[in-house]
């Protein structure tokens, strides 16, 4: 195969190295060891991928190499970044698999590489894409063009890992820029939205260190100075989206139960019925949440009149309403990972049942039960809540439960936001949530990053809805977020205790949460789709208009 000498292998070799190294800054963007997102990390270490590219793209190309050899070529660094990239963002997995689940550490580690590679397969095929689409392009058109071709495929490969096989977005660009300048689109175009705009300035600015004209550079300065500067002018100019459905007071319980002790009798087990149920039984709050699974049993299952105590107090106090995490169901009509809202003034309790299961945590993937039968983790074989469950309606406020990484899918916790028909008129029950209460258990990864890149997850989905998340977690973070995603109360990870404060429901529409609601993530697919579309269109006529001369 033709190929200039200075792509030899050695030369290939600093190119995968120098993609990792920036796939890894990219993931220290997301959360540093401080739990700070930083949004121009992001840009400068995805623009090292860009560079890459770009130097792929400048090289001259035998006119009769096939375009598979340069789809190759871009799939090579695309991969290695993207590996780089996910290794870092969630190696904590390695935690869950060998100190809770048992499995030997280089079979862990060689497990969470694996799954690292496969994902980074969408992002390869976007890189080899971007360098066919490119092909041939110059000067301003491959400035403008290259950006906004770079943004698409970059972002169709975001949704593919996030919606396909159940989806697994932990780690989307986007959240880190939940600090950033970018932060005011939030609630116009949502996490992908902004990691699109992220990836085409990646690709802008790479892209001025190439031959071009000083007035092209000064149109591309003055217009990432627009985009900088435009959500704050609205933001300012308009103000929110949404206004104040009135306030109410809070308790966030987390109890810091050991996860290899949670389900053993006479330790952790008894340790989280006795402190969870004192808290409930004392609370003054109007409002008390535990975290998920915080009673590791059933109803039936705890010991005799601990459930029908606690249900007699809260109905009691109707103007106190508890949500309390535990598993629901029996064997024949199966288990639901839950949340049971106790007292409110509820002629019967609350239930919310969770609907977007995690693979081989809360059911096992047909084809895989080898896997987990390496681990020793007690799972569930979970049956799936419906995507649109009510809020619980309570002192006028409407709160919409999620629990552990469902806070990761924005476009399903739109949904509850438009009624089923879009078309009928809202009655009082189709009203949109004014607070979204999250509770999890992420006490699988220890004390790692993964508690800080939670927890700006939560706060872009309060970005993207204005809505305030109330966070409650065995282990961290456990936070009052607001509607504008500041935290404004949070306990210290790794430790037992309760957060007190003030919420502020919200009421309105972002667009965001309009456009989402009805129609979950089509228009992103449409909008990347017609863009890939328009850049062959613009390719294949650059082709006939100056044919390629074979030397």
């Amino acid at each position: 195969m033709w190929e200039p000498a200075r792509q030899g292998l050695s030369s290939r070799k600093v190119q995968a190295l120098c993609a990792v190294l920036a796939g890894v800054g990219q993931a220290v963007s997301l959360a540093d060891a401080r739990g700070q997102a930083h949004g121009a990390l992001q840009v400068l270490c995805m623009a090292v991928l860009c560079s890459l590219l770009l130097t792929e793209q400048a090289l001259p190309h035998n006119p009769i190499a096939s375009a598979k050899a340069l789809w190759l070529r871009g799939a090579r660094l695309g991969w290695w970044f993207a590996w780089g990239w996910l290794c870092a963002t969630f190696w904590w997995l390695f935690i869950s698999m060998h100190v809770y689940g048992g499995m030997p550490s280089a079979l862990a580690v060689a497990a969470v590489a694996l799954l690292a590679g496969a994902l980074a397969l969408y992002y390869a095929a976007a890189c080899g894409a971007w360098l066919l689409l490119m092909r041939g392009a110059t000067g301003n058109a491959l400035l403008w063009r290259g950006a906004v071709c770079f943004a698409a495929v970059w972002t169709l490969a975001e949704l593919m890992r996030g919606q396909w096989f159940t989806g697994f977005p932990w780690g989307a660009i986007g959240y880190a820029h939940v600090d950033s300048g970018l932060q005011g689109f939030a609630a116009w175009v949502g996490v992908y939205g902004m990691g699109a705009m992220a990836a085409a300035g990646a690709m802008a600015l790479s892209a001025m260190f190439r031959p071009m004209t000083w007035f092209s550079r000064i149109r591309l300065l003055g217009l990432c100075g627009v985009v900088l500067v435009a959500p704050w002018a609205v933001q300012h100019l308009r103000g929110d989206w949404t206004h104040s459905a009135g306030q109410a007071s809070v308790r966030l319980l987390q109890g810091n139960i050991a996860q290899d002790e949670k389900f053993i009798p006479g330790r952790g087990l008894d340790e989280a019925l006795t402190w969870y149920g004192q808290s409930l039984q004392d609370n003054q709050a109007n409002l008390v949440v535990t975290p998920e699974t915080a009673m590791p049993l059933l109803p039936a299952s705890l010991p005799v009149g601990y459930w029908d105590a606690l249900a007699q107090r809260f109905a009691q106090h109707p103007d106190q309403l508890a949500l309390v995490g535990m598993p629901m169901g029996s064997l024949q009509a199966g288990y639901r990972n839950a949340v049971v809202g106790l007292g409110g003034g509820a002629m019967r309790p609350y239930q919310y049942s969770k609907h977007h299961l995690v693979p081989f945590g809360e059911f096992i993937p047909p084809l895989f039960r080898w896997f987990m039968d390496l681990m020793h983790i007690p799972l569930g074989d979970f049956q799936r809540g419906d995507l649109r469950q009510p809020a619980v309606a309570w002192q006028n406020q409407r709160l919409a439960l999620n629990i552990c990484y469902e806070d990761l899918f924005g476009e399903e916790l739109a949904a509850a936001f438009v009624p089923e028909d879009a078309h009928s008129q809202k009655g009082v029950s189709d009203q949109p949530p004014t607070a979204l209460i999250n509770v999890s258990n992420i006490a699988w990864f220890g004390d790692t990053i993964a508690i800080d890149q939670h927890l700006n997850i939560s706060r872009l989905r309060a970005l993207e809805l204005q809505r305030p998340m109330l966070r409650a977690t065995n282990t961290g973070a456990t936070a009052i977020i607001d509607h504008h995603g500041q935290v404004q109360g949070q306990l210290p990870r790794l430790t037992r205790g309760e957060l007190s404060g003030q919420f502020e429901g919200r009421i309105g529409l972002t667009p965001y949460a309009w456009w989402a609601g009805h129609w979950g993530l089509k228009p992103l697919w449409g909008a990347c789709l017609w863009v890939c579309a328009w850049a062959w269109y613009a390719r294949t006529r650059f082709q006939r208009a100056r044919p390629c001369v074979a030397p």
